[in-house]
């Protein structure tokens, strides 16, 4: 199998089947064979539900994994990813704010060597912003991109740790998620520091990207609890930093 689409959603009956249809597209367009994998982080409403209903062609497997409560995105994409099958693997946000056709691009890069996971930008040359943030999230982001560089020490050539469009080599992208525990929002910092401290290559590629304004984070309203996994993560590596130099 060729690639896993992994969909992780929370409130998004009417996204989802958009969203299952365009990764069926996309899978069809470029001849790959692949599963898609929706997984339903405990939703109010019937996204689950939805999202069986799509119609799927034959050799395109759609499965739905439900999440009895909402657990975090991070939560999602972990058991998503980690019940995949494909030789690669990539998870998308719901609402198509980056057209399929450029995970190619990512694909690309992992199947020349150059890395081992290629994760999308919206920061980069050669990126089209076909709908912009508000100025109130523009200034959170630079916000969190300070914060990223200054206290989780990611490094600077990193331009966009948060863009929901990152795509695996298959036994890497299982392997990385089954060590990681970050549940919310930051998970994706998470997997950047596992992943260097576990010698992947990291690569990022330049995306399309329209705003989807209906987004599940609100910077204000879980900065608080934004901090605490951050302070998680770094408490994590600091923690086995330390257990590491008493062997």
């Amino acid at each position: 199998m060729d690639l896993s689409i992994v969909i992780p959603a929370l409130n998004e009956n009417k996204k989802i089947p958009q969203d299952v249809r365009s990764a069926t597209d996309f899978l069809l367009k470029n001849n790959l064979t692949g599963e898609i994998i929706v997984v339903d982080d405990g939703s109010a409403d019937n996204t689950a539900d939805v999202a069986e209903s799509v119609e799927m062609p034959h050799n395109i497997p759609l499965r739905v994994i439900r999440s009895e409560m909402n657990r975090g995105k991070g939560h999602a994409v972990r058991i998503g990813i980690k019940t995949t099958r494909g030789d690669y693997v990539m998870f998308a946000d719901s609402g198509n704010c980056v057209p399929y056709e450029d995970a190619l691009r990512g694909l690309d890069m992992l199947r020349n060597g150059e890395c081992e996971i290629a994760h999308g930008s919206r920061k980069m040359t050669g990126t089209h912003i076909l709908k912009s943030q508000n100025m109130y999230r523009r200034i959170c982001s630079r916000f969190f991109h300070w914060l990223m560089l200054h206290f989780m020490a990611i490094p600077a050539r990193f331009t966009d740790t948060q863009c929901g469009f990152k795509i695996y080599r298959g036994d890497v992208g299982r392997n990385l998620y089954g060590q990681c525990v970050v549940n919310g929002f930051m998970f994706d910092i998470e997997t950047i520091i596992r992943a260097g401290k576990s010698g992947y290559r990291i690569e990022e590629f330049p995306v399309d990207w329209t705003n989807d304004r209906d987004s599940r984070l609100s910077p204000l309203r879980c900065s608080w609890k934004l901090l605490k996994e951050l302070i998680l993560i770094k408490h994590l590596f600091i923690y086995a930093a330390y257990r590491n130099s008493r062997k």
